[in-house]
């Protein structure tokens, strides 16, 4: 097999270098890439958003398969593109991915179809209509600019003021660009989020391991909201009567909603879960691998992933196949200094070499290039330092004494990493 991964970041990484495993796998292409993914695969200078390069591309290269990692792709239509040329891909189509391209699209599906979610106040598509119901609704509040902002487009008020400086920002200064035009506002929910991803087949669906992000910059979830600081996985997150709920009450009408609505989706679909007093609710779906997610749950892969893809690409998924190993997963982030504010790139990384791999230890590249035979900062999160283990304590130890040899100027990491592991596991007793 020959496969194109398209994406440059720590999740496109974890990606190439589990499918690299494969016996089956001759070569691998991956558009852009990065400093890390170019040692494990042939990185090819074209946007991952631009779907008319791609298709270019991949009329030059036949690749045999195409797997997607980001969300800017698939919301431009790639899969559809692929799918008219009968190239094989493994992705959602354009309106399926509008679960994550729209806010208001994603939570007026959730309510159409009795799917328990934040209760919502009303989508705006005016500042002064989304003034006027700040008037009326409870604090906090939950803000979302309807489309991809980046991760830069939710925010938690709360007070009025908060939410008026939001709102000025998204629909009046454009700060964040088309996708603040229009607003949803919903209720705040309280409780553990959980990270709940399956891959589907459009019929068949097999879930992935459950995994826990952390969006906040800093130790003990202070700061604002990032990408993803850090993810763990582990066979006691969640609990068996919980994993059968989100089953019965999210993930079977979720899919049976898109089948209904005449949405067919294939590929990986990831719900976002706030374990409340009243439940398993759903704050959001993404349409891909979550980041870093995708780290932890690749860490714990004990199948050929090229062979699976494939299956799903052409509709005949067996969930059976996935297999995973026991015990836990964890990824923590470093990232530049001042993340995800303004921070400087061009930073030399050093101490990759003195990190033995032999520890299980891997190290996903996500802001990385080369630069005159150097390694350099180029993003805002930089690596991914990742292992699997048979408990989450020994897990946890190999990543944070790697870390720890790692260095380039204004590195940060959170140190507090499924610190608060057991109250998940509360959440849903």
């Amino acid at each position: 097999m020959k496969i194109l991964v398209i994406g440059g970041g720590g999740r496109e990484h974890a990606l190439v270098w589990k499918l690299k495993q494969s016996a089956r796998v001759e070569k691998i292409w991956c558009a852009p890439g990065n400093g890390g993914i170019a040692q494990d695969a042939e990185s090819v200078g074209v946007d991952a958003g631009n779907v008319r390069a791609l298709i270019e591309l991949a009329e030059k290269i036949a690749p045999d398969l195409t797997v997607v990692g980001p969300e800017l792709p698939l919301v431009n239509g790639i899969s559809d593109a692929f799918a008219e040329r009968n190239w094989a891909i493994v992705g959602p189509r354009e309106n399926a991915a509008r679960l994550e391209g729209s806010k208001i699209f994603s939570k007026e599906f959730l309510l159409r179809h009795n799917i328990p979610t934040a209760k919502m106040y009303g989508a705006y598509d005016s500042s002064p209509d989304a003034y006027a119901a700040l008037e009326k609704v409870d604090w906090p509040l939950v803000i979302k600019a309807d489309g991809l902002c980046a991760g830069k487009g939710v925010v938690l008020a709360a007070e009025a003021e908060t939410a008026q400086q939001f709102l000025k920002s998204a629909m009046e200064s454009n700060e964040l660009g088309s996708g603040g035009r229009r607003v949803l506002l919903e209720e705040t929910l309280e409780g553990e989020e959980l990270s709940f991803i399956i891959l589907t087949d459009g019929e068949r669906y097999a879930p992935m391991v459950p995994t826990r992000d952390h969006k906040r910059v800093f130790d003990g979830n202070r700061g604002p909201n990032t990408g993803g600081m850090g993810a763990y996985s582990s066979d006691d997150l969640l609990p068996a009567a919980l994993g059968r709920t989100v089953i019965s009450t999210i993930v079977e009408p979720t899919l049976r909603g898109l089948a209904s609505d005449g949405i067919p989706y294939q590929g990986f679909l990831y719900v976002g879960l706030m374990l409340t007093k009243d439940g398993p609710k759903v704050l959001e779906f993404n349409c891909r691998l979550g980041d870093p997610e995708a780290q932890a749950i690749v860490a714990r892969m004990d199948f050929d992933l090229a062979e699976i893809l494939e299956d799903v690409a052409a509709g005949r998924l067996r969930p059976e196949k996935l297999r995973w190993k026991k015990g836990a997963s964890v990824c923590v982030v470093l990232a530049s200094g001042g993340y995800p504010g303004k921070f400087e790139t061009g930073k030399k990384i050093e101490g990759l070499t003195s990190i033995n791999r032999n520890t299980g230890v891997e190290i996903f590249q996500a802001g990385t290039r080369l630069e005159e035979g150097s390694l350099v900062s180029s993003g805002g999160r930089v690596l991914g330092v990742t292992a699997a283990a048979d408990s989450l304590e020994t897990a946890l130890a190999l990543v944070y004494q790697a870390a720890a040899k790692i260095h380039f100027d204004g590195i940060h990491y959170r140190k507090d990493i499924a610190a608060h592991s057991g109250r998940v596991k509360a959440a849903g007793d």
